[in-house]
């Protein structure tokens, strides 16, 4: 029995010792394996954005992309080189219209990187006139203000057929391809147009007002063509702070569903992004804007802002606290008279608070008062640690929230009796927190 005992033992070990051999293999096996990427869906474009009529409407600071790719002319060919417009296309071959309208006067800057490395994209800039655009397109009556007609594609190979000495064609030379996969339009570029036989990869950005409607059509002359992604900005002068959202109990940074409305533009969105994880934005000075960043178990972050705050301040970090029972937020930037009534030094304080819960009515919470006391009437103490509670429920109740949501508590008398021993024979400071708000409870 014994030798059976060992022998089982060590039949264990070698079997034990042979699945941590094949699992470190394995391990090896994956570690050396490369993390595959997902596949990013392309955005289709619709149906007969080929033609002028049915560009489609892109946001200034906004990337439209990647997309699928551009199939034919459409139902009418708008554009057609002849002798009185050299700089536009020969004719479309695969092509898509796109239309924006300026929020604010600048610069132009436009932005194309295709999908392929391959693909030669051509593009010109027009500015809409009126509603007989398109026909005056057809025509030939509209020059654009700028176009990229470079005979090789936006990486930097030579559209030209490269051939031999004999005169064979060769394969697409690789080695001449450039570091760059992007064109466009920027304070970089030398000229409003480039030719077929030219090799400039940007045009000169052009100067646009608040209100024009400017269209830009691309077009792949590749037959077997990809997609693009593009991107048009209005340069200014601009304030660029870095934005991040912070949890102070992991204390680390998260990432958050970020929206940032414009209001100067008619909330236009400046940024939209449903894993925000901090980066630098863009903001014109003198505007205003209005933020908003959400993420599950977190309470919600709205502000309303000046971007002129940024004249000194280079970071905006905002504090995400979570959701959870037993979550104390201690106030003491609010100010009563000696009647427990709030004064109007505390509504700046009150009202991010407020706002904080008014996004989560499914949270409830209690608001509890203090008093800086030495214990000498520990009953008048004990009320008016409750009225201050109460002043600030009913603050909150008629700025929105619903008195069901909260509840109000004062300081126990023995906590009175302690917090003035500590001052009397500790000669402790009393605390600053006159409210604490305590998360109660979160309904499903």
């Amino acid at each position: 029995m014994k030798q059976t005992i060992v022998l089982s033992i060590i039949a264990a070990a070698l079997l034990f010792g042979a699945g941590n051999a094949m699992a470190q293999n394995n391990k090896n096996k994956n570690k050396n394996k490369k993390p595959v990427k997902p596949v990013q869906e392309n955005v289709t474009l619709p149906a007969n954005s080929n033609d002028c009529l049915f560009a489609v409407e892109i946001q200034p600071d906004v990337p439209f992309g990647p997309t699928t790719a551009p199939q034919g002319a459409g139902r009418q060919l708008e554009v057609m080189r002849d002798a009185n417009n050299p700089h536009a296309f020969e004719f479309e071959h695969n092509s898509t219209w796109y239309k924006f309208t300026v929020p604010y006067s600048g610069n132009l800057e436009v932005s194309i990187t295709p999908n392929s490395e391959w693909d030669d994209y051509d593009f010109m800039v027009y500015r809409y006139t009126d509603i007989y655009f398109s026909n005056h397109l057809i025509q030939n009556k509209i020059k654009p203000l700028a176009s990229s007609l470079a005979k090789k594609d936006t990486t930097g190979i030579y559209a030209a057929t490269p051939k031999d000495n004999k005169g064979n064609v060769k394969d697409k030379p690789r080695s001449r391809r450039m570091t760059t996969a992007t064109m466009g339009m920027n304070i970089t570029g030398k000229k409003l147009f480039i030719g077929p036989n030219e090799s400039e990869e940007f045009l000169k950005s052009i100067p646009v007002r608040k209100g024009e409607v400017y269209y830009i059509v691309l077009d792949n002359k590749s037959s077997k063509g990809d997609g693009h992604t593009i991107k048009v900005s209005i340069q200014v002068e601009s304030f660029e702070p870095l934005v991040v959202f912070y949890d102070p109990v992991a204390k680390k940074n998260i990432d958050v569903d970020l929206l940032i409305l414009e209001k100067n533009t008619d909330n236009r969105p400046i940024a939209k992004n449903p894993s925000f994880r901090g980066g630098k934005i863009k903001f014109v000075p003198g505007f205003n804007y209005a933020l908003y960043a959400k993420k599950n178990g977190y309470f919600s972050v709205f502000k309303e802002f000046n971007s002129n705050i940024f004249k000194d301040d280079t970071l905006m970090r905002f504090i995400m606290n979570k959701t959870e029972k037993g979550t104390v937020f201690p106030i003491a930037d609010i100010y009563f008279d000696d009647d427990a009534n709030l004064l109007p030094e505390s509504d700046t304080s009150l009202l991010n608070y407020m706002q904080m819960f008014k996004g989560h009515p499914e949270v409830t919470f209690q608001i509890k008062g203090y008093v800086q006391s030495y214990a000498v009437d520990i009953e008048a103490d004990q009320k008016l640690s409750i009225a201050r509670a109460q002043s600030v429920k009913e603050f909150f109740v008629a700025h929105g929230l619903s008195p069901e949501q909260i509840t109000i508590a004062g300081m126990t008398q023995n906590e009175i009796k302690r917090s003035a021993a500590a001052a009397l024979n500790k000669h402790q400071a009393f605390r600053d927190t006159k409210i604490e708000l305590i998360i109660t409870g979160i309904s499903k």
